[in-house]
């Protein structure tokens, strides 16, 4: 069996915090709060927009934590100088648009190929694992294999609103990426109720769970979610054998 990851994305301490303007409440405490109760990594997103994540908030991430960091961004010229600068353990590149809420859809790997290709090089020369976040379509995992990147992130949004047909859609993705040679993560919109099926899927190493997390932790705490996470996930991958 095994293991599954859970990263914890902290984007939204970020976003109390920038509400007020000022440095509390902090992104890094918290990381390291999640740390501390289980989490195995952090996940942050850098946005060209700066809505949430601040330059700064990366650098002490970096320097301050030694767990990984997979730093999310977008395939831009500008992201690509900060991650290769920063060195982060991981970057997943995600599509950006400018008056989304959150990321409303998977990368169209397939579609732009041509671009991406080069900017999943130039991080991997600088020792940087490249995930890309897609949805779990066939056409979009062979694209990802083909333009080199290791690891896709399935896109489990679809799946969290009920969207009929969507955990089958996972759990052939999930499998195809086995075929493909790709390590597979997963997330977006996983929650305690939701969570168990998608982490039972045996090839799924990680899940990147945020908003969620963050939003319960007004009520109970940072380390009391991510230890009943934690604990919810590997119930589920235990169950599945």
């Amino acid at each position: 069996m095994t293991t599954l990851r859970l990263g914890v994305n902290i984007d939204h301490v970020a976003t109390v915090r920038n509400a007020r303007g000022g440095a509390h409440p902090d992104p890094v405490a918290l990381a390291k709060a999640a740390l501390r109760a289980g989490a195995d990594g952090i996940t942050a997103h850098l946005r060209e927009d700066r809505r949430h994540m601040r330059d700064a908030d990366m650098e002490r991430l970096r320097a301050e934590i030694a767990a990984p960091l997979n730093m999310e961004m977008a395939a831009t010229a500008e992201m690509v100088d900060i991650a290769r600068r920063l060195r982060p353990h991981a970057v997943c590149l995600v599509p950006e648009r400018r008056q989304e809420i959150t990321t409303e859809g998977g990368l169209d790997v397939a579609g732009h190929s041509v671009a991406l290709a080069p900017v999943v090089a130039a991080l991997a020369e600088a020792r940087i694992r490249v995930s890309l976040f897609i949805d779990p379509d066939p056409e979009q995992l062979r694209a990802a294999a083909a333009i080199g990147a290791p690891v896709v992130e399935l896109h489990t949004g679809a799946y969290a609103e009920g969207h009929a047909g969507e955990l089958a859609r996972l759990r052939d993705a999930a499998a195809l990426t086995a075929e493909l040679g790709l390590e597979c993560h997963a997330g977006h919109g996983l929650t305690y109720e939701n969570v168990a099926p998608v982490a039972a899927l045996p090839e799924v190493r990680e899940l990147n769970i945020g908003h969620f997390l963050i939003g319960q932790a007004i009520f109970d705490g940072i380390a009391a979610v991510v230890t009943e996470m934690r604990a919810r996930m590997d119930r589920a991958r235990a169950a599945s054998g």
